[in-house]
C-alpha cells in the first residue's frame, strides 16, 4: 500500500531571493594583526584569536553567533515540523549486528527509537531472551556519554568498555565482572584511539601525557604511549611496555592474538599505513620487524598455527591476503594467500576455519566465502547496492552479517557457512513512508581530466528531469575511505519532500585502492573539490536539477571539500553545509592529532611548493571578497571536536561574513557539549538535521507543507 508522506514540498511564488532578505548583523569576531612568513610568502591570519577557544573575546563571539543563527533559523516557519517528522523518521526499533564473545553468549546493541545512545544487550542463545547488560544513557542525563568500545577478557570473566564525554576522542576505560555485572575499582583516563587489549590478569591501552589544563581539546597530541594495566591497580601504577620517544608523532596500538603468545604494535601517523612490531610474550623476547614503514596498510585477521594472517595493500595497491610465519617474518617468507585483485578487497574475517572477505566493486560492497587457502567457495549474495559488515571468528560457527543501503534499512542475516543459506533475523519497519517508491541508481560521469567518477543518485520514482529538482550532493574524497551506500532515516525527509540524495564517489577515497585514494592527496588534492564539480554539472547536464536547486554538504575531510568547492565555483551552488570541516590548511597540522593528516595534505612547512598549493585552495584564504554572489551558507562544528578543532571553522565564518559575498546568509552553528559527530546523542543528531534541512529549504524557497488529510 503506498503511504502518503506526512510532509510534501512545494514551491513558493516569490523567487528564492527574498527569502534570504534578512537584514543580518554579523557579531565582530576577535581579531589582530598576526601575519605569517611561508617560504617569502606573507599570509595574514587576522583572526588568529580565535583559536584560543577558551578565551573570553571568543566565547562571547560563540554566544554571539549561536543567538544570530538560533534567531535566524527560529523565523523559518516549518523548522518545528521538519524537526517533528524527523522524530517520526528516527522512532524505530535499531538493532546492531551480534557478536558471539568469549563468555559464550551473544551480545548486540539496540536503540529502542529514540534513544540517545543504544543499549548493549546479551542472550545466552539465539532467540532467548535478550539481557541489558550496559546502558550508556545512564551515564548522563543529556545522553552526551557515549559507549565507544567493549572487550572481554580472554576467559570471558571481565569485561573493559570505553566511554566518551561530550562527543570527545579522550575516552576513559572501566571494567565489570561479567556473570554479575559487578562495577570493579579500575579506571584509565586520558586514552585516546584506544580500546582495552586484553591479556592475562589485565590489558593493554594507548594514551597520551595528561594534557594542559584548559587545552585538553586544542593543543597538539605527542607521545602515544603504550601501557600494561594489572586488574585491582591504580593508573598510577601502570607499565609502559612500549614508547617511540624519537618519534613523539606517531600513535601506537596494541593487538594480542587469543592464545595470548604474541603483543603485535601497529605504529601510524607518518605515511599511508602503518608498521608492525611483535614480541613473543611467553618467552618475553625482543622486538621483532614485520614492517618498518608505514607506506602500506595492514590489517590483522590473527595468528593460527604461528602464522599471522593479514590484510595489506603491500605490493597491491588493491589490497591481497597474506600470512607470515613469526618464527622467520621477513618480507621474502610472506606467503600470498590471495592475491590482488581487479576490485578491492576492503575486510577479511575468520569464520571457522574459512575466510569471509569484503570486495568494493564501482563503490558497492560484495561478499564470498573462500578456504583457509585462499580459494573463493562461493558469492553471498546481497540485495542491491550496499554496505556489507560481518561478525564472525574462528572460535564459533556462528557467522552474521548486515547489509543496508540508502533505501534499505540495515538487516541482519545469519549465515550457514555449510549449506550458503542466509537467514534474515531482523529487519526495522520504518513507519509513515513506502521505501518502495524510491529508487537508488548508480551513473558515471568525466571530471575535469576524463577520470571517470561513479556517483549514487537516489530519487522518487516517476520523478522528472525538468531542471527544478532540488539536490542535496555529498561528497568525502580522502584518507582512503570508501562511501558505499548506507541507510539514514534523516534522508528520507529530504527524498519524501522530492528532493534528490546524490553521492559522488571521489579520488581520494578507497573505491579504487591506493592509486584511487593517491589521486586525491597533496598537491593532486584540487582532483577532488574538481571531482566534486563535476557531478554538480553532470546534474544539471542531464536535466535532473539546475544551480538554484543544488545544496552541497560534507562533515571534517568532507568539510573541507565544500569550502573549497564554494570558492572555487560559488555559481554552481545555491546552499552549502561545510560540517566540522578543515578549513585552515596552513596551520591544521598544529593542533590536536592535525599532524596525521599530512600524508593526505602535505603541510605548509614541507616546502615552498606545498605551502603555495595549500594556500591556493585552503577554504580560509581563499573567500572572495570581490562582490561575487555567494551559495547560502551554513557552518556546523562543536564546542569539544578535538578532531578538528572549532577553530577551523571559527576562523571560516568569521572570514566569510566580513567578506563582500551578496546578500545570502553566512551563519555558524556551534553546538554545546558534542564533538566531531561520533556518539552524537540522538536528541542532537535531530536538532542538527532540522536545521540544516530547514536552511537548505528556506534558502531555495520551497517549503515543506503536510500532506491534506
Amino acid at each position: 500500500m503506498k503511504i502518503t508522506p506526512i510532509i510534501m514540498c512545494s514551491i513558493l511564488a516569490s523567487s528564492a531571493g527574498s527569502v534570504n532578505a534578512q537584514n543580518l548583523k554579523y557579531p565582530d569576531a576577535p581579531s589582530d594583526n598576526t601575519t605569517d612568513n611561508y617560504f617569502g610568502t606573507i599570509v595574514v591570519d587576522k583572526f588568529r584569536p580565535l583559536e584560543n577557544d577558551t578565551a573570553a573575546a571568543t566565547l562571547l563571539w560563540v554566544e554571539q553567533e549561536n543567538r544570530l543563527t538560533d534567531n535566524y533559523l527560529s523565523r523559518i516557519p516549518y523548522r518545528t515540523a521538519l524537526k517533528n517528522r524527523l522524530t517520526e523518521l528516527n522512532n524505530y526499533k535499531k538493532t546492531g549486528l551480534p557478536s558471539r564473545e568469549n563468555d559464550g553468549r551473544y551480545y548486540f546493541y539496540v536503540n529502542d527509537g529514540l534513544q540517545n545512545q543504544a543499549s548493549l544487550y546479551r542472550v545466552d542463545r539465539l532467540g532467548g531472551k535478550p539481557e541489558l547488560f550496559l546502558d550508556p544513557n545512564t551515564l548522563s542525563k543529556d545522553g552526551t556519554v557515549a559507549l565507544k568500545d567493549v572487550t572481554q577478557s580472554k576467559d570471558g570473566r571481565y569485561t573493559a568498555y570505553a566511554i566518551s564525554r561530550n562527543g570527545s576522542d579522550w575516552v576513559e576505560i572501566y571494567v565489570i565482572d561479567t556473570e554479575t555485572g559487578k562495577q570493579l575499582d579500575d579506571h584509565i583516563e586520558w586514552a585516546k584511539f584506544s580500546s582495552a587489549v586484553w591479556n592475562g590478569n589485565g590489558f593493554y591501552y594507548s594514551a597520551y601525557p595528561r594534557p594542559e589544563k584548559g587545552k585538553e581539546f586544542s593543543n597538539a597530541n605527542e607521545n602515544h604511549l603504550i601501557y600494561y594495566h594489572r586488574l585491582g591497580t591504580p593508573q598510577s601504577e601502570d607499565k609502559i611496555v612500549y614508547e617511540d620517544p624519537a618519534n613523539p608523532l606517531h600513535f601506537h596500538t596494541a593487538y594480542v592474538p587469543d592464545n595470548e603468545q604474541y603483543l603485535f604494535v601497529f605504529g601510524g601517523g607518518e605515511g599511508f599505513g602503518e608498521s608492525l612490531i611483535f614480541k613473543n610474550l611467553i618467552t618475553d623476547g625482543p622486538w621483532t620487524t614485520i614492517e618498518a614503514t608505514q607506506d602500506y596498510e595492514i590489517s590483522p585477521l590473527g595468528v593460527i598455527d604461528n602464522k599471522l594472517y593479514m590484510l595489506t595493500s603491500e605490493g597491491a595497491e588493491n589490497y591481497r591476503l597474506v600470512t607470515v610465519n613469526l618464527n622467520n617474518p621477513t618480507k621474502a617468507n610472506w606467503k600470498e594467500i590471495v592475491p590482488e585483485k581487479k576490485n578491492v578487497l576492503a575486510d577479511a574475517r575468520f569464520a571457522n576455519g574459512k575466510l569471509l572477505l569484503t570486495y568494493v566493486e564501482d563503490a558497492s560492497n560484495h561478499l564470498y566465502l573462500y578456504s583457509l587457502d585462499g580459494k573463493e567457495i562461493r558469492e553471498i549474495a546481497l540485495p542491491t547496492y550496499g554496505t556489507v559488515s560481518v561478525s564472525s571468528s574462528n572460535k564459533y560457527p556462528d557467522v552474521f552479517y548486515s547489509f543496508n543501503s540508502y533505501t534499505y534499512p540495515s538487516a541482519i542475516y545469519n549465515y550457514n557457512l555449510a549449506d550458503g543459506v542466509s537467514t534474515l533475523i531482523d529487519q526495522p519497519e520504518i513507519k509513515g513512508i513506502n521505501l518502495d517508491d524510491y529508487v537508488t541508481e548508480q551513473v558515471f560521469y568525466k571530471s575535469s581530466d576524463g577520470t571517470r567518477i561513479p556517483m549514487f543518485i537516489t530519487y522518487r520514482k516517476g520523478m522528472k528531469r525538468d531542471g527544478k529538482n532540488p539536490v542535496l550532493l555529498y561528497g568525502y574524497g580522502g584518507f582512503n575511505i570508501s562511501l558505499p551506500p548506507s541507510f539514514s532515516a534523516n534522508r528520507l525527509l529530504w527524498l519524501e519532500n522530492g528532493g534528490i540524495y546524490a553521492v559522488a564517489n571521489l579520488r581520494g577515497g578507497g573505491e579504487y585502492g591506493e592509486s584511487w585514494h593517491k589521486a586525491g592527496t597533496k598537491q593532486q588534492k584540487l582532483n577532488v573539490f574538481n571531482d566534486f564539480i563535476g557531478a554538480a554539472e553532470y546534474l544539471i547536464k542531464e536535466g535532473w536539477t539546475s544551480p538554484e536547486y543544488i545544496a552541497i554538504e560534507g562533515g571534517s575531510n568532507g568539510g573541507l571539500l565544500v569550502g573549497a568547492t564554494v570558492n572555487m565555483r560559488p555559481d554552481l551552488f545555491k546552499v552549502a553545509i561545510p560540517k566540522v570541516g578543515v578549513m585552515d590548511m596552513m596551520r591544521y597540522h598544529l593542533f590536536t592529532i592535525g599532524w596525521n593528516w599530512a600524508p593526505d595534505y602535505g603541510t605548509s612547512a614541507d616546502s615552498k611548493e606545498m605551502a603555495d598549493y595549500l594556500l591556493r585552495y585552503s577554504p580560509v584564504h581563499t573567500i572572495k571578497n570581490d562582490g561575487t554572489p555567494y551559495p547560502a551558507i551554513l557552518v556546523t562544528t562543536a564546542d569539544h571536536d578535538d578532531r578538528v578543532v572549532p577553530a577551523h571553522s571559527f576562523k571560516y565564518a568569521a572570514t566569510l561574513q566580513e567578506a563582500n559575498t551578496g546578500d545570502a546568509p553566512k551563519l555558524i552553528r556551534i553546538d554545546a557539549n558534542a564533538g566531531h559527530g561520533g556518539g552524537k546523542p540522538m536528541s542532537k543528531v535531530i536538532d542538527e538535521n532540522a536545521d540544516c534541512y530547514s536552511f537548505i529549504f528556506y534558502n531555495m524557497g520551497i517549503t515543506p507543507v503536510e500532506a491534506p488529510k
